[in-house]
Order: C-alpha cells, then sequence, then structure tokens
C-alpha cells in the first residue's frame, strides 16, 4: 500500500506500509481522490500549526473518496464497488462531550491527519484505507473528486449552522480560498440576501465571483476598500472568517453592524481580537471547529444538486506528483482546490 508520509518540513515521502483487511463493521476503501487542505499545507511547509507539531513521520490527508473494495463481517447498507466520500471524523461516541451532542469536541478524538495527539492520528492519503462504515457516506451520481469535497464542505455547513439563520442577512466573507468559497456557497444556499468577499489576489476573486458572492473587494489593491461599509455603525450582521488573519479580522469588525455575529473558522496560529471594538458594538465571536452530522449533510446536498463544489477544483495531479500537487496547492494566484488521484 503506498501513503504520502510527512516527517518534517519540506520532507515530504510516498511509502510503502503493510495493507490490513477489513474486520468487523470496517471496510477496505480502495482510495480515488483526496484534497490538499490548509492544514495538510501548514505540515508541508512548516511541520505544523500553532502549538501543533509533527513529533513523529504522518500520514496526511483527510478529504478522501474512493471504491468500496471488501465488507467486514456485519456491514449492511453498503456494497463492493460503491463510491463513498469517508469522513474523517470519529468520534469515541462515550466521552462527556460525545455524551453531551459535541461529538466534534471528543476527548478521544481520531481525526485523519492530525498531530494534536500523540501518537499521531495517521491520515488517509494512502491507496487502500480501513474505515469503519458508519464512516462512510454513499456518494452514488458524484465523481470521486466531487465526493472528496464533503469534508471541507461539512466544515462550511458546521460554520453556518454556527451563525444562526442567515435568510435575508448581509454576509461578509473574509479569505476566498476553499473554505471561503465553499462558505459563499453554504450562505447562499442558507438564504443569505447579499455576501461581499475579500481576498488578496484577482483569481481567488473571480473564484468569488463565480461561486455567488454579490461583491468581491480585494484588499491588497485597496486596504480600505471595506471602509464604506462602515457608515452608521457597519452594514454586516454576519462575518464568516476563513482566512485565519488578525488583519482580515480587524479590518471586518468594522464593517459589522451593532449585534452582528463573527463565525471564526480560519485557523494558522494564533489571533490578536480588537476587543474594545467587539465590546462597544456588542457583537458576538463564536469559534467553528469541524463537524460531525454536516458530513453526511454535505454528500447529500451535492448530491441533489443544491450546492455544485466541482468548479472548486482546478487540478487533479496522480500520486507520483504529490509534492507537486502540495507546492500547487499553496499558490492562490492559480489554483484552488488541488486533488491527489491515487489510482
Amino acid at each position: 500500500m503506498k501513503a504520502i508520509v510527512i516527517h518534517g518540513p519540506k520532507d515530504l515521502r510516498i511509502e510503502e506500509r503493510p495493507e490490513e483487511a477489513p474486520g468487523a463493521g470496517e471496510v477496505l476503501v480502495r482510495i480515488v481522490s483526496g484534497g490538499v487542505c490548509g492544514s495538510d499545507l501548514h505540515y508541508y511547509n512548516h511541520g505544523g500549526f500553532g502549538a501543533v507539531r509533527l513529533r513523529e513521520p504522518m500520514i496526511l490527508g483527510h478529504e478522501v473518496a474512493g471504491r468500496i473494495a471488501a465488507l467486514g463481517p456485519g456491514v449492511r447498507g453498503l456494497s463492493e464497488g460503491q463510491l463513498v466520500a469517508v469522513s474523517p471524523s470519529r468520534p469515541c461516541g462515550a466521552c462527556r462531550y460525545c455524551l453531551e451532542g459535541l461529538p466534534n469536541h471528543c476527548l478521544d478524538m481520531r481525526f485523519y491527519g492530525s498531530a494534536m495527539p500523540f501518537p499521531h492520528i495517521q491520515g488517509a492519503f494512502r491507496d487502500r484505507l480501513i474505515a469503519d462504515a458508519a464512516q462512510c457516506a454513499p456518494a452514488d451520481g458524484l465523481t470521486p473528486g466531487e465526493a472528496a469535497m464533503a469534508e471541507p464542505l461539512a466544515v462550511c455547513l458546521h460554520a453556518v449552522r454556527q451563525a444562526g439563520g442567515l435568510v435575508g442577512r448581509r454576509v461578509l466573507v473574509t479569505g476566498c480560498g476553499p473554505i471561503g468559497l465553499l462558505a459563499i456557497l453554504a450562505a447562499r444556499r442558507a438564504g443569505a440576501q447579499e455576501i461581499v468577499a475579500t481576498d488578496l489576489t484577482a483569481f481567488t476573486l473571480g473564484m468569488a465571483r463565480a461561486a455567488g458572492a454579490d461583491v468581491t473587494l480585494d484588499m491588497a489593491a485597496d486596504p480600505q476598500a471595506l471602509a464604506p461599509f462602515g457608515a452608521d455603525k457597519g452594514t454586516f450582521d454576519v462575518l464568516l472568517e476563513c482566512s485565519g488573519a488578525a488583519q482580515a479580522l480587524a479590518a471586518a469588525i468594522g464593517a459589522l453592524r451593532p449585534a452582528a455575529t463573527i463565525v471564526q473558522l480560519g485557523l494558522g496560529g494564533d489571533m490578536t481580537v480588537p476587543m474594545q471594538a467587539l465590546t462597544a458594538k456588542e457583537l458576538v465571536l463564536k469559534g467553528s471547529f469541524r463537524f460531525h452530522a454536516e458530513f453526511a449533510t454535505a454528500v447529500d446536498m451535492m448530491r441533489k444538486g443544491l450546492i455544485d463544489a466541482k468548479p472548486l477544483i482546478t487540478d487533479t495531479l496522480a500520486l507520483a506528483d504529490a509534492e507537486q500537487a502540495f507546492m500547487l496547492a499553496g499558490d492562490r494566484t492559480r489554483a484552488m482546490k488541488v486533488q491527489i488521484a491515487f489510482d
């Protein structure tokens, strides 16, 4: 079995790993497509992010889809050859947070490709993957590439849920990488009346317009582009902050109306928060971390044609070109979602 393994910053290797057979309640999935995520890039470029650091070699990847190659004993509702999106979220189901209905905060979470615990949780960028049957969402009617978009879409559906009702609301999205674009799609589907998006490159802003943003603002060309939206104490009801950059958050706060809601999705290390501005406007700040039930919803919405994630997939490279895929995925002047073809 071939796997994409990170050993340290810029030290990415394709290695052979032993194959396994599925046990009770498990399936063997022949991985077809895998998307390179921002967290994968943090491991590749920096060996981690914030306090999370690599301490041993780790298989990367958590945005994957493939076809079932074998069923373990007792598996029902799935069949060999079936295309499935594989959720990387594997909460224990027994800790206090799982029992309180917060499985994304599980105390014993086994999330593919995570260096948060030690030993690290090995990822899903391998051509054969053993998964729990419960992780597999049937993706009939989708391409493998579309099915692999279920994970980042689930992140955005969870964030929209954190934001509360969006019908008729004016929404600001800061950061137009894959999460930002999917946040635009999710917010529009949730009923947002107006969506304004900000970023730093013409390429990403063009993609944001194609995804349905009503207005796009180039903050590199005009750092004061949000200033007109700050009149009369602000314009936007909701901020979906997808960049993880303190500058983006600070610039956006001036454009938010009193009692607006900020949902912080972007991860990139610690951020300073202009707390006095939050206080004076009585803004609500919410974090949004991972997802759980939203994964199956994401697959269902794509299968029904309610959200089309396919245009976000700009490049697909072979497994042998994995390092090139990682380098391309980090170039926001010409690539959005870069995927790796495992077969």
